[in-house]
Parts: C-alpha cells; structure tokens; sequence
C-alpha cells in the first residue's frame, strides 16, 4: 500500500512543480499520474547506473552532477509520457529540484 501512496504523494508533487514552472506543462491529472510512474521506474531502472557510470564527476562536483542526471531523466520522461512537455534542459533541471523539495515535504505531511 505505501507504493501507491508514494506514487500519489509524487503526482501531487509533479502537478504542483508543473504549476508553478511556466516552462513545464502536464495537460490533466491522468497524465500526471502517469508521469509519476515513468519517472519512479526510470529513477528505479536508470538513475542508478548512471550515477555509477559519472561518478567521477559526481564527485568532483561534489554531488551537484546528480541534478544534470536528474534533469536529463526529467526529459526522458517527458519524451515518453505524451502531455507531459518541457520545454529545455533548464526547466527540467528546475522542476527537478522542485520535486526534489516538495516531494519529502508531501510525504511528512501524509504519514
């Protein structure tokens, strides 16, 4: 059960984001649904290898590569998932630390 309120909490949070970022749109609450579930399975699936694959950059950025990583998961998801655009790498790397920020302050709220 706390998968799918995970996923919730990450939905809100992606609906939230794609507010208050002009250069993010998500066109209804389904495709944000969905959205959030591409982007848990990339994070699942691709995010670990690639933090693998660039950590020495990783390191010597002291950990702020991540956000590039994040950023170019970001586009790939809104590549995949159809009505969710955004619209540069910039944007993506925003909404990224936006989620990054809102998605653990939903989840204290709902435990």
């Amino acid at each position: 059960m706390s998968i799918i309120i995970k996923w919730l909490i990450l939905t809100v949070a992606i609906i939230i984001g794609a507010y208050l970022l002009p250069g993010v749109t998500v066109s209804g609450f389904l495709v944000a649904v969905i959205a959030a579930a591409v982007l848990g399975i990339i994070n699942l699936v691709l995010k670990p290898i690639l933090v693998i694959i660039t950590l020495p950059i990783n390191i010597l950025s002291l950990g702020l590569f991540t956000l590039v990583i994040n950023a170019l998961l970001i586009m790939l998801m809104a590549h995949l998932v159809d009505g969710f655009d955004v619209q540069n790498f910039w944007w993506a790397l925003l909404f990224g630390v936006i989620l990054s920020v809102i998605n653990p302050i939903l989840t204290k709220l709902f435990k």
